[in-house]
Formats: structure tokens, sequence, C-alpha cells
């Protein structure tokens, strides 16, 4: 049986790690109450943006109603976003404006492309043995792990993102030439595409910082739960041989993330380069193109556009 959860659109407040810093002095009073009213611009200005709150698509695809030719456009069109994203990802490390988020940034890139995250400890946790369906839903330990660092860690070609939803493909008769490339795309998913590298990927440093906020809140928001929902029920249903780990560790990961986005924007909000209009700009405009993408995807389902 899989889960329906009902997400809620997290309310930004200002955190315990900034009334510390006001108590030891490092900030005013005046510049948390300021901080907090630029935490109520965020919340109504990107995280109720309406793919956020209300996507047709996903909420669709949670049911599990999709077809096989359905299906296998979704994923198709989904594929050339993830191998895309990485042209986008590179932009972010080389535009970083610090090495801090230099090295942030490659965290996520050298994921992607296959370094296994090392707990920070140094330590390997004892495995137990797991079956396949068990490494399906939770992560094979050899390949997949939701915590640590990319600093240390082993690099395997079967951990790339991109290799385990050729897994998902080939339980629907695609196959690695089918997938992720621009030919492959939409023009919807190539305009996806293209605001990424333009904005999560942008040499403005505030344009970014609200570009990766608000991609991460997104990713954040549900939509990977409602992906998992409507797979696990057309796994169970009709395609028993479907392998859901590109999905079921994404919807896990993605949580965590969540967590460290605030902690992100209090890194940045304080300096003197801060530029609030920017991060919101930067913000709007890539929830307008992930809207554009999934609002493209429904057009297609609703005119049985397919691969």
């Amino acid at each position: 049986m899989t889960s329906v959860l009902t997400f809620t659109t997290p309310h930004l407040t200002v955190s315990p790690r900034i009334q510390e810093r006001l108590q030891r002095g490092e900030l005013t009073r005046s510049q948390v109450d300021d901080f907090q009213t630029f935490l109520n611009q965020v919340n109504h200005a990107l995280l109720q943006h309406p793919i956020i709150t209300q996507n047709a698509y996903t909420r669709w695809f949670q049911q599990g109603d999709a077809t096989d030719d359905e299906l296998r456009h979704f994923i198709q069109q989904f594929s050339v976003f993830s191998n895309q994203f990485l042209v986008a990802a590179l932009l972010k490390v080389i535009n970083s404006p610090t090495l801090q988020q230099s090295r942030a940034s490659r965290e996520i890139l050298l994921n992607e492309l296959g370094v296994i995250y090392r707990r920070m400890e140094g330590a390997i946790a004892a495995q137990t043995s797991k079956t396949d369906e068990e490494k399906d839903q939770q992560g094979d330990p050899e390949v997949v792990s939701t915590e640590g660092t990319v600093d240390g860690g082993i690099c395997r070609f079967r951990a790339a993102h991109f290799e385990w939803l050729i897994a998902v493909a080939e339980g629907l008769a695609l196959h690695y030439e089918d997938l992720g490339q621009r030919k492959h795309g939409s023009l919807t998913t190539l305009h996806f595409c293209d605001e990424l590298q333009r904005l999560y990927g942008s040499d403005e440093p505030n344009i970014a910082e609200g570009a990766s906020f608000a991609v991460e809140n997104w990713a954040a928001a549900g939509f990977w739960q409602e992906l998992e929902d409507g797979l696990n029920r057309i796994k169970h249903t009709r395609h028993p041989q479907l392998r859901l780990a590109f999905f079921t560790w994404h919807n896990r990961v993605e949580a965590q993330h969540a967590g460290h986005t605030l902690e992100e924007l209090e890194a940045v909000y304080f300096k003197p380069a801060f530029d609030r209009i920017q991060f919101i700009q930067g913000g709007q405009a890539i929830l307008e193109a992930i809207a554009v993408f999934w609002e493209g995807l429904e057009r297609d389902r609703i005119n049985h556009v397919c691969v």
C-alpha cells in the first residue's frame, strides 16, 4: 500500500540561529525585524506560487491512472530535465561567489554524477542485507546515501542519478538512446532547462540565490511524493518490474534539503551585497519556468501527446 500524504507549505519565520545572533549582539533588533518582514515577502511571493501549492499534473499522476504511453512520455521529458540540470548545476559551481558556496554547489553536482555521500564521521554504518524490493524503495546501500558529504566519497557509475532513471525507463521499453538529450525534449521542457541555466546558474549571485531557494522549496513541497505514490500504484497493479529508486531516493532526500534553504538564506541576507528585489525576481522567474514544464506535461496529457 502507498500512503497519500497531505503537504502544507511551510511558513518561514526567524530561526533560533538568528535569535542567538541577536542575543550575542551580532544583529540588532531592527535587523531581525527587517529579516522577518522579508521572510513574509518570500512566503507570499515564492512559497504560495501555484506550482508549489496546486500542481494539476502531479495531482493527477498520484492516482496511478497514467497509461503506458503517458508514462513513457512523462519519463522521457523528466529525463531531459534531469540530465540537462547537470549543465545548470555546473554553471552554479562556476559562478559561485565564494569558495564555501562553490563547495556546496559541487556537493549537488558530484552526487548527481555518481559520488556517494560519505558520513561525516567517516565511519561506514553496518548494513543489513536487503531484498531487491527493499533496495528499490529504500536505496541500495552500495550506491545510495541521503546524508554526509561527497568529500572523500566513492564514485560509482551506477550511482549517477541519470542511471537510476534509465533503470525506471527500461521497465517501460525505453532505453539510454531515448532519454535525456535536448532532441528528446518538448518546447516546454527545453524552456525549463534553458531557464535553469540562465537563473539557477546565473553569474548574478542574488538571482542565483533566489532561483536556488525556489527550486529547493519546490522540490520539497510534495511533488516527489505524488510521483512516488502514482508509480507505486502502477508498479503494484500493472508493472511489477518497475524500478523506482530514482523517485524514492529523491523523495527522501529533498525533504531534508528543504531544511537547509533557510540557513543558506540567513548566510547571505545580512551581507551588504544582498539584494532583496533580485532574490525575489530570481525565485519568481524560475517558478514560472517550472510551471511551464508541468503545464506542458498537463497539456500533452489532455491532447494525447506521447512518445
